[in-house]
């Protein structure tokens, strides 16, 4: 548990600092070109998901993002696989990044805005974002060759951090 808590952790401040910059060093109304036609920093309050979707709905996907947490925090308690901890530790991080944006940020109940900024010409996001899909991406990787996110015969508790 203690490298999911490190890797959570690690992402979550990643996330907040980042967030925190971009809110006192960006503007509404400019883009700044980090990368020509590749990446510019634009500051961006968005009330839904990835590409905008689910903006209407503010509040389910902040339901969603709770229930997320706590299903990959369980999983996350019982695997005995490094890279599944680790990969869940960024899930983790990436899904309570945005939710502390839609509760700190918030006029009502779990209705705020996450904070984007990073604009890469077809989407905007954030640092959170970018855990989420290196999370997925893990995820895939890692069924896609195999590896069971609870080794046989070993329980989270004696892990010795072989794997």
């Amino acid at each position: 548990m203690a490298v999911f808590s490190c890797v959570a952790l690690l992402g979550l401040v990643l996330d907040r600092v980042s967030k925190l910059l971009a809110l006192r060093y960006l503007s509404l109304t400019e883009s700044r070109t980090v990368i020509p036609h590749l990446l510019s920093l634009r500051l961006l309050r968005n009330p839904g998901a990835s590409l905008g979707f689910g903006s209407n709905s503010t509040w389910v996907i902040s339901v969603l993002a709770i229930v997320a947490c706590i299903v990959i925090a369980a999983i996350a308690c019982r695997a005995t696989s490094m890279a599944w901890i680790v990969v869940l530790g960024m899930a983790f991080s990436g899904a309570a990044g945005n939710l502390i944006d839609r509760v700190a940020y918030a006029d009502g109940v779990l209705n705020g805005k996450v904070v984007d900024f990073l604009d890469y010409g077809w989407s905007v996001g954030n640092v959170a974002d970018i855990f989420l899909m290196c999370a997925g991406v893990g995820m895939v990787v890692l069924v896609s060759i195999g590896v069971p996110w609870r080794m046989s015969g070993r329980t989270a508790d004696a892990d010795d951090g072989n794997e």
